[in-house]
């Protein structure tokens, strides 16, 4: 049996832009990807502290240090600029690899989204 849990966590971060007329995705800051082990293209859902909207995208990466979290497309119209939101990628395992998966969870500082 295969079940999905939690690949990846980028746990609170600070909204910088909503690009309505892009194509689509989330732009993230490569240090935020590289740290969370997210690549780019990988599907990720997004969790708005804000308002409550949750809805899936894809991650494009960003200017590495550059604090950038920017929804594109038709997810722009879910965040506004300085929401707090969740960034989750999951995995399929096996049911007893699962057990002691430990997904890459990291915590940036909510001001300016940086890792220190």
């Amino acid at each position: 049996m295969q079940i999905q849990v939690v690949k990846s966590k980028i746990h609170r971060v600070k909204v910088t832009g909503a690009d309505l007329n892009y194509i689509g995705s989330i732009t993230i800051d490569e240090a935020l990807l590289d740290a969370s082990n997210i690549i780019e293209g990988e599907k990720v859902s997004i969790v708005n502290i804000n308002n409550g909207e949750r809805f899936e995208t894809y991650a494009i990466k960003g200017e590495k240090n550059s604090g950038i979290i920017t929804l594109n497309g038709p997810a722009a119209r879910k965040v506004q600029k300085d929401d707090i939101i969740i960034i989750i990628s999951y995995a399929t395992l096996e049911f007893e690899e699962a057990k002691t998966f430990k997904p890459w969870i990291v915590f940036p500082n909510e001001n300016d989204n940086s890792l220190t």
